[in-house]
């Protein structure tokens, strides 16, 4: 590998804004805000909106959606198109 082209890999916490959830892992992302992790270092933070402890997918806790009434309106708005 060639030296000095490649981003600095380091450690990050990512802080999920939705839930509050913290992760200690790496990244090639940097960020001037830090905070003290549970090891007593210092690490730069992101924060993002969502992550796998507040996304519906990964939580299970999905909205259901109204299907009927926009399958009704759909069928409702072209019940005579492509008639002769």
């Amino acid at each position: 590998m060639q030296t000095d082209i490649h981003p600095k890999y380091q450690p990050v916490v990512f802080n999920d804004l939705a839930s509050g959830a913290k992760f200690l892992t790496r990244s090639t992302v940097s960020s001037d805000k830090t905070v003290e992790w549970e090891d007593g270092n210092t690490y730069p933070v992101i924060d993002v909106e969502i992550s796998s402890e507040s996304h519906p997918f990964y939580t299970g806790k999905q909205r259901i959606m109204d299907s009927a009434g926009r399958v009704e309106r759909f069928n409702q708005r072209f019940k005579g198109f492509g008639k002769k």
